[in-house]
């Protein structure tokens, strides 16, 4: 399915749109970041709150990172400060690239198990496809957040992987 380059294009390419879209929410205001725009989680803080989560909940299941101990449904409001936010976004995205540079084939191999606090069970799947999902995840929700910024007056970078 995927090898060690796929996850280390992939932590990159996170890192470039996290920058891209960090840098366009600046140009905006507090209160314009924070407005309830109809999306799933509401407004861009909470989407990009929602990210870091997600983020940080999966580096300490596969990476034994600090647990981020609040459950899903808070995620929006994990980080209230935009700059602890913003600062914790970029160590994340560094932590997320020495993660993936140090895989190797034999980490990608087999299956991973973990307890979903969102399905409330455990869960068997194979490594290769959470990696996947990692990944995928992100840029989801980040699709999102660019387009509540576009909306919202925002100017992020183009989001094509093949420009990075």
């Amino acid at each position: 399915m995927i090898a060690p380059a796929f996850a280390q294009k992939m932590a990159r390419y996170n890192a470039w749109q996290n920058e891209s879209l960090y840098a366009a929410a600046d140009t905006l205001s507090d209160q314009a970041r924070r407005a309830d725009r109809g999306a799933f989680f509401k407004s861009i803080h909470g989407t990009l709150n929602h990210l870091l989560w997600a983020d940080t909940m999966w580096m300490s299941r596969i990476a034994s990172g600090p647990n981020p101990n609040i459950p899903l449904a808070d995620s929006v409001s994990f980080r209230a400060d935009w700059t602890a936010l913003k600062e914790e976004r970029a160590a994340m995205d560094v932590q997320l690239i020495a993660w993936a540079d140090a895989l190797d084939e034999a980490a990608l191999d087999g299956d991973f198990s973990w307890y979903s606090g969102a399905k409330q069970t455990d869960i068997v799947k194979p490594r290769r496809l959470v990696v996947v999902h990692i990944f995928n995840h992100q840029t989801h929700h980040r699709g999102q957040a660019h387009a509540l910024l576009t909306a919202a007056g925002a100017r992020p970078q183009d989001t094509d992987l093949i420009f990075m």
